[in-house]
């Protein structure tokens, strides 16, 4: 029986990958431009004890997971293109071999010790930030309390001097300056403080740590 020219031609790079002791997934290319609707992979233990056949249509998938397979066993496998006129030749024998449970296993156990070393890295490093906002928070907190003993001094000082002026008693021979102009004038000049200033440097404090904290 000769071939029908539209069957597609034989899968190409046919790998299997992924390899574990109970499955594996195999993988395959299609030449462009041939219509593929589906695939058909023929599965056979090498010693002879088991054989199966996997056919799937209206997919473009080009790859298939071989389950229930035994352990540390030898495996032949063969992949068609199904098209829409038949099935392709059967492409060239590709032989693998399934792992140990005990490869499986200390492979996980590998991949558990990375993934721990990966988190204490992770918590060192936040740490170390967590410190670094901490000392900062300080640092800021000194510089405010510092600037409110200080400008809590002057107002005490001037406080202070307020008081020595007014309980001096006032010469009777002194006459008040009387400057052009007609109008008694006071040279005492009021202490300026700023409060502001630090009423403002205490607000920035208070808005900026639940930010830091956040």
């Amino acid at each position: 029986c000769l071939a029908h020219p539209d069957r597609p031609p034989s899968p190409v790079n046919v790998t299997v990958t992924q390899l574990k002791a109970n499955s594996a997934t195999v993988s395959w290319d299609i030449p462009e431009g041939d219509v593929v609707i589906g695939y058909a992979i023929l599965q056979q233990r090498q010693d002879g004890q088991m054989q199966r056949f996997i056919r799937e249509v209206n997919t473009t998938n080009r790859a298939c997971v071989l389950w229930d397979l035994a352990e540390d066993a030898d495996y032949i496998i063969q992949v068609q293109s199904i098209g829409l006129y038949g099935e392709s030749q059967a492409s060239k024998r590709v032989h693998f071999r399934t792992l140990k449970e005990t490869d499986r296993l200390l492979s996980n156990s590998s991949n558990q010790g990375d993934i721990t070393m990966e988190g204490l890295e992770k918590d060192r490093q936040l740490q170390t930030g967590e410190i670094i906002i901490i000392v900062a928070v300080l640092l800021m907190w000194a510089a405010v309390i510092a600037l409110f003993c200080r400008q809590y001094d002057i107002i005490k000082d001037n406080d202070s001097n307020n008081n020595k002026e007014k309980t001096k008693p006032s010469s009777e021979h002194s006459t008040p300056e009387r400057p052009s102009g007609g109008l008694l004038r006071s040279k005492k000049k009021s202490p300026s403080v700023n409060i502001i200033e630090v009423a403002r440097v205490w607000g920035c404090a208070w808005s900026w740590l639940p930010a830091v904290h956040a």
